[in-house]
């Protein structure tokens, strides 16, 4: 009698991740070399960050991301800070909008002009003074516009309205060790933690209570990550008592451990990046040349392992491209910017596939750049998951707005259970559209229809004007046949 082994069915197994060309990389990119676990780079489908090494103060680089080639030593950075620039996190719904956190104890949000820097930035459009040590962590809501979660060296978790540059929240009894990262839920109605302490938590930002706690996590003293699935669970990297490196997965309450995987003994901290749309967890380790990627389930042993992509090159640190940034016509599921010493170097994770036609089950819907709520409505109790957005026809993003900050306080009118219906960032922030009754499915309604809209304006205004422009050439052809001819 023979047995064989069955194989488990994955549309991910085939997963390869291929580095660019060297043409298309980023040189002479001077990575900073702070001793901080950050990713030390941020990517959206507009722009490149990187944090760099900077004299007298901290700075950080925007490139738009067709700038590949090597980069001018002169090139202009953002350079406001007066000490370096620790973490840095764009906007989720205005790709000209990034946030940094730095040694100085401030958070910094920037404006970044729609084609790059042409000089220098030093005016932030707000600085968020609170943290009393240094900022290590600046992550934004995942649905609310304009607010913004940073965590310090002084253990304290703030949350704040970039729009009037007020602290909504101070979470600063929770956490009795340094903080090392924090990550929010699909709705950005709570948000996990892990601690120096070797804790992980789940807390309700807005009520300022410990929803649920695992002591000892992992028993190890190294850095631990800790991050949200789209279904509730946590996804936990960190390091056991023989400094292995580990793997955990945890139910929404962090009671015991669904699964637990052991993988190396190397001392990298593992920074784990997650696609909610193929639930695929992809784990690089700083100092590593590899990034392993891992397949979560709802059936045992949940983690399944797919593959690993290998590289000569060590990782300084690390940046992922939004779903939206992707190229769907190369069945492109993944695109990560990793940072040499001196380099920042794509690397495109790619399902094999022969067809060219949009594949319906590699891009279901996926998170788009229209916040579903606005600040005063999140502050008021509300929850909305993401306004979703197809990736079958090549996406054609909203215009930016500039972000403007209004000084008032918007707790005053929206602390009740019910915000009022006239409550309103309006022109104060970079709204575009707010819709405060309608449900989340006629919030994504209403957002399709608006940009479908603003799509058909755009589309009769250049049919118009390519109509003039004919018209034109068609006079101009005439008159050179005149002249040519000696009639005029």
């Amino acid at each position: 009698m023979s047995f064989r082994k069955v194989v488990r069915q994955s549309k991910f197994r085939h997963v390869f991740g291929q580095p660019v060309k060297n043409d298309q990389c980023y040189e002479d990119i001077r990575v900073s070399r702070v001793t901080w676990d950050s990713t030390f780079c941020a990517v959206n489908p507009k722009f490149l960050a990187v944090i760099v090494e900077a004299s007298g103060g901290g700075a950080f680089l925007v490139l738009p991301l067709s700038k590949t080639g090597r980069i001018d030593k002169a090139y202009p950075t953002v350079c406001g800070h007066t000490g370096p620039v620790l973490d840095i996190d764009w906007c989720p719904h205005n790709d000209e909008v990034i946030a940094s956190g730095s040694e100085d104890c401030t958070v910094m949000v920037w404006q970044i002009p729609e084609n790059g820097l042409a000089s220098p930035l030093t005016e932030p459009v707000v600085v968020l003074e609170g943290h009393t040590k240094r900022v290590g962590i600046v992550t934004w809501h995942p649905t609310a516009r304009n607010v913004l979660l940073s965590a310090g060296c002084d253990n304290v978790v703030l949350i704040w309205n970039v729009g009037t540059a007020e602290e909504l929240y101070r979470l600063d009894g929770l956490h009795p060790d340094l903080i090392y990262n924090v990550s929010w839920n699909r709705n950005g109605s709570l948000f996990c933690s892990a601690c120096k302490d070797k804790s992980v938590r789940i807390i309700d930002p807005r009520r300022g209570t410990l929803v649920a706690e695992r002591e000892r996590a992992h028993e190890g003293a190294r850095p631990m990550r800790a991050i949200f699935l789209a279904d509730g669970k946590v996804f936990t990297t960190g390091f056991s008592r023989m400094s292995e490196r580990q793997l955990a997965l945890w139910d929404p309450n962090l009671e015991e451990p669904m699964a637990l995987q052991e993988l190396d003994s190397s001392n990298g901290a593992l920074l784990p990046f997650y696609d909610p749309d193929t639930s695929v967890v992809y784990v690089c380790g700083k100092g590593d040349s590899s990034i392993r990627y891992f397949e979560i389930t709802d059936e045992p042993p949940y983690i399944h392992f797919l593959n690993t992509f290998t590289s000569k090159e060590p990782q300084r640190g690390m940046g992922s491209m939004p779903k939206r940034g992707l190229e769907v016509s190369k069945c492109e599921i993944a695109r990560f910017y990793k940072l040499h010493e001196r380099k920042c170097e794509p690397i495109v994770m790619t399902v094999p596939r022969k067809s060219d036609l949009f594949q319906d089950d590699l891009y279901p819907d996926t998170a788009g750049p229209e916040a579903a709520l606005e600040a005063e409505e999140w502050v008021s109790g509300r929850d909305a998951n993401p306004i979703l957005i197809s990736l079958r026809e090549a996406y054609v993003p909203s215009k930016q707005r500039d972000l403007k900050v209004s000084r008032r306080n918007v707790l005053s009118d929206s602390r009740p259970a019910v915000a009022p219906s006239s409550a309103r960032l309006g022109a104060s922030t970079s709204a575009v559209a707010t819709h405060t009754t309608a449900p989340s499915g006629g919030l994504a309604g209403a957002g399709e229809a608006g940009k479908l809209e603003e799509v058909m304006q755009e589309l009769r205004a250049l049919r118009a004007l390519v109509k003039e422009q004919g018209e034109r050439i068609g006079r101009l052809e005439e008159q050179l046949g005149r002249v040519e001819n000696g009639d005029a």
